[in-house]
């Protein structure tokens, strides 16, 4: 399900993505912005895993980045999910809990 990186509330359309204005029924905040795409990430230089993108001083803010792709936050959780498990095994491999 796709939702606002700003409260949570899902976004609903026939649409693949957000339009570049387009913004969050509940809080106002932009879609179409980095901290919505599948590919920023904020470890890498650009805070995008795309490394050729323009830089883009507000994450939050709206851009007409041609490599969006609406992060789906079902991604996110089994992301978070394999990072726990992760550190779970290291703590256990070395003895640290």
């Amino acid at each position: 399900m796709k939702k606002c990186h700003a409260c949570g509330h899902p976004w609903i359309s026939e649409k693949k993505s957000p339009g570049v204005k387009e913004y969050c029924e509940r809080c106002s905040a932009y879609l179409h912005c980095c901290r919505n795409c599948r590919f920023y990430n904020p470890a890498f230089h650009n805070e995008c895993a795309i490394p050729n993108t323009e830089w883009v001083s507000d994450k939050t803010g709206a851009n007409f980045c041609d490599e969006f792709e609406f992060r789906d936050s079902d991604e996110e959780v089994r992301s978070k999910d394999v990072r726990n498990d992760a550190i779970k095994n290291f703590e256990r491999l070395f003895g640290t809990e």
